[in-house]
């Protein structure tokens, strides 16, 4: 992926290349702008499984980490992205409905904030959170200290 350095506006590279240099795209980088944009959409809980979501927790603690990237695995070429997603949708919403928007919402934001052409986006749907039932994250949070 290059970047037009007279306009700034990302564009796929075309093997001509500019005058004036490169800009590489991360798969990190895409990883965190599909998974910002899948929390976005409306039945999304979480992403990532169970044990993602345990070692998320606790990075989260760490001053400075994010886990914006959690449960997106990707695959970022010079003109392309594949995207796989794991998530927990919210029990209740219509798992088709959430996955098509997820999609949508996922290749759009790759493509507007990237230009990459998003070739596939696979969503693995690994939960359903149930309002009011603990998870083990949340015991976890929850329980007492043990030492004062």
């Amino acid at each position: 992926m290059t970047v037009n350095e007279s306009t700034g506006v990302g564009t796929p590279a075309t093997g001509t290349g500019s005058t004036k240099g490169r800009t590489t795209i991360a798969d990190s980088v895409v990883a965190v702008i599909a998974g910002i944009a899948a929390r976005d959409v409306s039945g999304v809980h979480a992403m990532g499984g169970g044990a993602s979501r345990t070692i998320g927790s606790v990075k989260d603690r760490v001053p400075g980490a994010t886990g914006h990237g959690r449960g997106v695995k990707v695959e970022v070429g010079e003109k392309q992205a594949a995207l796989d997603l794991t998530v927990v949708v919210e029990y209740g919403a219509a798992i088709g409905d959430v996955a098509r928007n997820v999609r949508s919402g996922v290749s759009e934001a790759v493509k507007t904030m990237t230009g990459l052409e998003v070739v596939e986006v696979n969503i693995a749907v690994v939960d359903v959170y149930v309002p009011g039932e603990s998870s083990d994250d949340e015991d976890e949070q929850q329980s007492p200290s043990r030492v004062r």
